[in-house]
């Protein structure tokens, strides 16, 4: 019997990416070939986000589009994973009648048996249960970024309860694998030549609170650390107000953790961060972020924003616009306030316009847009190490690469105009030109 060719669609953030390669390990190869092209896919699957409103209607924007493959292409099955049905279930049968199978956000485990239930039956279905799965180091998985990079989701869930935030009801609460496992599958990927892992989590400062075996953060990186073969260890959601002395320390004295860190605060007002459900004030922030310049001088700080939040005054917005010129980060991600029904957030009295929400994003990220400039600038002429990516997406001409303040997709890259290397090799760079994002520079070791 002819294999049956698999197209996974995966939306989102690397935690459903982590999610989608769960899925694809599961498929037994002698029965499924797992393929790029959709239009030669006898099943597709869309693994969704619903984090927010663009996340929902990217989603189903998708399904609709791949949905066209049931016409005119091979498709057989279209399946929808995740958390868009995890969040809608009983609702979407009627409003996507192309789909023949919704499946939360734990059933990935289960989707030969549930995709071998579907396709002896016509009758569309759906499979949602409690969002409790974790996996671990014995979990299957089908590694889809570079062979020398990947993601490690060393916990699920959140209890964090930011009132703006319907994570909890999509993937539950906190729930951390053991420094055992997250180890395991670490040098084990090691072993497959990845030379970068990035920790990921909705919170990674929270892993273990829920276990009853002291692990913590600190103590996961300490072993991490051992790896040989391991060059760096990245760190993205690190709430503020888990970051901790010894957390700092470790980032400053362990060569393999990258002097980075993805530190979301949301707002910078007092009252708002109150609303929003978030432990630390301005000058407890202002405070923390001191201290990482100052232990770390060379850190690369990521955050995040949500601009028109209910209630946002002029006064407050200007507050937090003023907070970003003064330069404290090198990158800054703004999200327009989306007002997510089954939050608290979403009660609250005074909304915000939707123009509104819009020009005050502009107006944030034309400012982090000359921070940004500025500290690029500012690295001309240093020599950096720079794992390089490949040939430029713009010309064959130029190689591309990112350092160690950069993570995959989100931060930039550099772009290589001198000197030859292999995908997956770290080189020395020297820095000749820079632009809001990216950087240029010449190979001057390997």
């Amino acid at each position: 019997m002819d294999k049956l060719k698999v197209s996974l669609v995966s939306l989102g953030c690397p935690k459903n990416l982590v999610d989608s390669e769960v899925m694809l390990g599961h498929l037994p190869l002698d029965r499924y070939e797992i393929v790029l092209d959709e239009s030669q896919a006898d099943i597709i699957i869309v693994n969704t986000c619903a984090f927010i409103n663009d996340a929902k209607e990217e989603s189903v924007d998708t399904i609709l589009e791949v949905s066209d493959y049931k016409e005119q292409g091979h498709c057989k099955l279209l399946v929808v994973a995740g958390c868009l049905p995890q969040r809608y279930q009983g609702v979407l049968k009627d409003q996507l009648p192309e789909v023949d199978l919704f499946i939360g956000t734990s059933e990935g485990p289960r989707i030969v048996e549930l995709i071998e239930q579907q396709l002896q039956n016509q009758t569309p279905a759906e499979k949602v249960g409690s969002p409790d799965y974790l996996y671990d180091h014995q979990t299957p998985r089908v590694n889809s970024s570079p062979t020398y990079s990947s993601y490690v989701k060393i916990a699920e869930g959140c209890s964090n309860h930011c009132s703006y935030c319907i994570i909890p009801q999509l993937r539950g609460k906190l729930r951390s694998r053991s420094i055992g496992s997250v180890v395991a599958e670490t040098e084990t990927l090691a072993a497959q030549g990845v030379t970068e892992i990035i920790l990921i989590a909705q919170d990674i400062t929270d892993y273990g609170a829920d276990r009853n075996d002291g692990a913590t953060l600190e103590k996961l990186l300490k072993e991490l650390v051992k790896i040989d073969k391991l060059v760096w260890i990245r760190l993205l959601y690190a709430y503020p107000d888990g970051v901790t002395d010894e957390l700092i320390e470790l980032i400053a004295t362990e060569e393999k953790i990258c002097n980075y860190l993805d530190l979301p605060l949301q707002h910078i007002d007092d009252h708002l961060l109150t609303r929003m459900n978030r432990h630390l004030d301005e000058g407890q922030t202002r405070e923390l972020v001191q201290k990482l310049r100052n232990r770390i001088p060379d850190l690369t700080l990521r955050t995040s924003f949500i601009v028109g939040f209910p209630g946002e005054t002029n006064e407050q917005f200007n507050k937090l616009l003023k907070f970003v010129e003064e330069g404290h980060f090198e990158r800054v991600g703004v999200f327009r306030y989306s007002r997510e029904e089954g939050t608290v957030a979403a009660k609250l009295p005074d909304q915000i316009p939707a123009r509104t929400k819009t020009s005050r994003l502009n107006k944030l990220m034309k400012a982090q847009a000359r921070v940004s400039f500025n500290k690029n600038r500012a690295l001309v002429g240093c020599t950096e190490q720079v794992l390089v990516e490949g040939f430029s997406d713009e010309t064959d001409l130029l190689l591309k690469g990112r350092s160690a303040r950069q993570a995959p997709d989100i931060d930039g890259q550099y772009l290589i105009t001198s000197g030859i290397a292999d995908v997956g090799e770290y080189v020395q760079l020297q820095i000749t030109d820079s632009s809001e994002y990216d950087l240029i520079g010449e190979i001057v070791e390997h």
